[in-house]
């Protein structure tokens, strides 16, 4: 039976339609529920942080020692998700160490958008696509660009931060204040790790609380080792004890989830690569077919029918990289 154009065309439709959906799906599952329940996971076990630096209490005291972690991470997610629209792009912009502002962020966005929705039209594909090319050139690949240098900042900062906590440590065992210790830390690191605690001199310098400074710190740099870092500082001011126990009680975590993550990162090495040439392999097939016989190739570009079997098989690809990524990626 042969189908009618009109009838290819709404089965196309509704198959894109049907990607759109899944992807969808897929991506607030991966991107919005799993954090979360990692969060709560991270909740639960944060009190170990604590152990390290009781000095002879209660297990009421410690009790109510815990109770202020979790209120403190509770917080910290509360304070994550008042940043919407003009805000959260400002905060992805100080996370991502860009020194612009949103305005010339929109402009380039805009610059991204126009430029690859033109090429994609030059290029003679279908007319329909180009509003999709405009909204991924406009919104996905600017704040991919964010995110990827995001992470390549805040992997910069985790690399040398344990050995930054082991420098406070052992300033404070040898008697320094804990803001000339800070500043010992600014000027032997580079950043973002060094620039990062030359700001809470600065900040404590001009006036401003810890608290705030700390807060300021993880808008700038969200990262796990870091909240670590801020909740012990704060408990510690409002408890007492002993501030250099309890930084190298920190420290010992900090080292242990490193070794953690370098374990899992070399456990799933082999599945890495599995994926990497899985993912290329249409490409490689691709460019032979293009050499030894080109017509029979062609004919995916230049019909209508092979465009949108492009499209929905680069659309199948990415959402099962995504899959593969999420499942070799360990997050601790």
């Amino acid at each position: 039976m042969q189908l009618s154009p009109e009838t290819i065309i709404w089965i196309t439709v509704a198959a894109t339609v049907a990607m759109i959906v899944l992807g969808g799906a897929f991506i607030g599952v991966t991107m919005i529920v799993r954090p979360k329940v990692l969060l709560r996971q991270r909740m639960n076990q944060i009190g170990v942080i604590g152990d390290g630096a009781a000095t002879g209490g209660s297990e009421k005291a410690e009790g109510r020692r815990q109770k202020r972690i979790q209120d403190k991470i509770k917080q910290l997610e509360q304070n994550k998700k008042k940043s919407s629209g003009i805000a959260a792009i400002r905060l992805e912009l100080l996370q991502a160490g860009l020194d612009i502002t949103v305005g010339t962020y929109f402009t380039i966005s805009a610059v991204v958008a126009v430029f690859g929705t033109l090429a994609y039209l030059v290029l003679g594909y279908p007319p329909m696509g180009a509003i999709a090319v405009a909204v991924i050139g406009g919104f996905g690949v600017p704040k991919l660009v964010l995110k990827m240098k995001a992470g390549k900042r805040q992997k910069k900062f985790t690399q040398n931060f344990a050995e930054a906590t082991d420098l406070i440590v052992r300033g404070i065992r040898s008697g320094l204040p804990v803001n000339e210790c800070f500043n010992v830390v600014a000027r032997e690191f580079e950043a973002p790790l060094g620039e990062e605690f030359r700001l809470l001199v600065e900040g404590q310098n001009l006036g401003m609380t810890m608290d705030d400074l700390l807060a300021r710190g993880i808008e700038r740099l969200p990262t796990s080792e870091y909240k670590f870092f801020a909740i012990v500082i704060q408990i510690q001011r409002q408890t007492g004890g002993n501030l250099a126990e309890t930084l190298a009680g920190l420290s010992n975590v900090l080292r242990e989830r490193k070794k953690m993550r370098d374990k899992a990162r070399a456990m799933a090495s082999e599945a890495t690569a599995s994926a990497a040439i899985i993912g290329s392999l249409p490409f490689a097939v691709g460019t032979l077919l293009s050499v030894v016989n080109p017509d029979y190739l062609m004919v995916l570009f230049t019909r209508d029918t092979g465009q949108y079997m492009i499209a929905g098989g680069l659309f199948w690809m990415t959402l099962g990289s995504l899959v593969m990524r999420n499942m070799i990626n360990f997050k601790m």
